[in-house]
């Protein structure tokens, strides 16, 4: 739609790109007038196109000199409009130009090749129609000059076909240039269009650079800054006050970014300034092609105070919750211990007893839950040999249950190594063997742990032959406190995502085939490591 609307403009109104080109026209016949005007006085005699009329040849030179002089000092002004202008020009430049070549000796001169570019100017500059109507018209008077040729010299009536074709050229020039011209007119109102668009889309950008939290550099392969937003010069507080180079902003900055190896990557690193409370997270990202960087620049400070918010929140929602879990078991125990205290039949003091201890057992694992979700923040990843650690934990495991050992089946396609912290680890599988186990059969292999490595990560899958997750259940899995289980707490899959979350892990359910299938996928090596490309150290 644009584009229509861009080519309709463009033929039915040219005058913001007519009267320069106009102009133009008016300098090219007043050259040409000139050049012939010369020829006439600069070399007397000289001339000769066979049957040569020089005075009436002199006279039309003149005038045709002088029309064009009026043309140039801005005569054609006094007609009403631009098309007005342009006609009155094409039409005295095809008069002008036709009787040049009757007194030249005609159409074998070569001077009504001229008419050509007349009508290219024409054709470019007016509209549509008009290009055909000029082309008739040089025709109409290149076939009137041959007429009177033939008439009042007695040329060869062959000519007439010399003349025709002649003719046929001036349509195909008219009609060739005006489609020309509409392409031209519509690309350049389509790149106008796009040069609008273009200009909005930066002022947007800039707006939404200005108004970012974290600092915004962009900083060219000189190292000159072209743009930077405000948090920028907050965050780094330059002491020039119209900074100019990343230096200017700041030198550990700019010598940090240097420093960089390898330009062609993202690179991530903490810069600690006197001026700031608390280091800043810089990331570095090359700009393009062209060369360059942006720059981004994060408060840790208020990045902390962001996650802090962010926990007392979880921890109000957590504790509300604990509130509510906590208070059933302890309204159980009271009770139960209340009618302990009336009872004498030794069979029911020990199911009251049984009640006691189950719910205190139940406190007991919800508390510890509690306790190593608090310990998600201090997480040592080390690289883990997986399947050794995998053999490890199941013989560990199969001490409480000894059965584990043929229900339990470990698949592999060789070594794999994960980034984790040995202790959370040990929590995450010990909750999800845990689960597998519980709606697993006791078949041989009823929960297979499925190890895989490559170049993006390890992956682990906990598949058990069980019913599977109802679909009612999928999307509460990893809430805290759901549970389909009468004993469980609730809490095992929430802690283990948790905990996977603070090790740079995903821990994803992820589809009954037929029983659950959970999937662990972490690191298998340290962003360090895999930038210097060095061997990795395995526990």
């Amino acid at each position: 739609m644009h584009t229509s609307v861009a080519t309709e403009t463009g033929v039915r109104g040219l005058s913001p790109v007519g009267l320069p080109s106009l102009r133009y026209f008016s300098l090219y016949r007043l050259v040409i007038a000139s050049v012939l005007v010369a020829l006439v006085y600069g070399v007397p005699g000289e001339i000769s196109f066979g049957d040569y009329e020089g005075p009436l040849f002199s006279t039309v030179v003149r005038a045709y000199w002088l029309f064009a002089a009026c043309m140039m000092a801005g005569l054609d002004r006094l007609l009403p409009s631009f098309d007005a202008r342009l006609t009155a020009g094409v039409l005295a430049d095809i008069g002008f130009l036709t009787a040049l070549t009757y007194a030249a000796g005609g159409v074998g001169t070569g001077l009504p090749f001229m008419h050509v570019v007349v009508l290219a100017f024409a054709a470019l500059m007016g509209q549509g129609r008009l290009a055909l109507f000029y082309a008739a018209v040089a025709s109409l008077a290149m076939l009137f000059e041959q007429a009177m040729q033939w008439v009042n010299l007695g040329g060869d009536s062959g000519r007439f076909v010399h003349v025709g074709t002649i003719s046929i050229g001036y349509f195909a020039t008219a009609i060739a240039v005006r489609l020309l011209a509409r392409r031209v007119i519509a690309n350049e109102a389509l790149a106008r269009e796009r040069g609008r668009d273009l200009a909005e889309q930066v002022r947007v950008n800039e707006r939404v650079i200005r108004d970012m939290d974290d600092g915004v550099l962009v900083v060219d392969p000189g190292g000159h800054v072209r743009q930077a937003n405000p948090q920028a010069r907050r965050l780094l507080d330059p002491v020039m006050p119209r900074p100019v180079t990343l230096a200017d902003y700041s030198p550990a900055l700019a010598a940090a970014v240097d420093a960089l190896a390898d330009t062609s990557r993202e690179r991530v690193f903490a810069l600690d300034l006197p001026s700031q409370p608390a280091a800043l997270r810089v990331r570095c990202v090359p700009a393009g092609e062209g060369g360059g960087h942006l720059v981004f620049i994060e408060d840790l400070a208020r990045l902390r105070e962001q996650a802090q918010q962010i926990k007392l929140a979880a921890l109000g929602r957590l504790t509300a919750s604990m509130a509510h879990e906590i208070r059933n078991p302890l309204a159980a125990i009271s009770q139960a211990a209340e009618l302990l205290a009336d009872e004498r039949r030794a069979e029911t003091q020990a199911r009251l007893t049984r009640i006691i201890t189950d719910n205190a057992l139940r406190l007991d694992r919800m508390v510890s839950d509690v306790l190593e979700l608090g310990r998600r923040d201090r997480a040592e990843p080390e690289l883990l040999d997986l399947v050794a650690y995998l053999r490890s934990f199941v013989e560990e495991y199969a001490m409480r249950e000894p059965d584990v050992r043929s229900r339990v089946r470990i698949e592999s396609d060789g070594a794999a190594l994960l980034l984790f912290d040995r202790g959370h680890l040990h929590q995450v599988m010990w909750n999800l063997l845990g689960n597998a186990l519980r709606y697993a059969s006791t078949a041989e292999g009823a929960v297979r742990l499925t190890v895989r490595s490559d170049d993006d990560g390890t992956r682990m899958d906990i598949v058990d032959d069980g019913q599977g997750v109802p679909d009612s259940a999928r999307t509460h899995l990893f809430e805290p406190f759901f549970t389909t289980h009468s004993r469980g707490t609730g809490l095992g899959l929430y802690i283990a995502r948790e905990l996977s979350d603070a090790n740079g892990a995903r821990l994803d359910f992820v589809d009954n085939s037929p029983g659950a299938r959970f999937r662990l996928r972490g690191l298998n090596r340290s962003i360090e490591e895999s930038w210097k490309g060095g061997e990795p150290s395995v526990s």
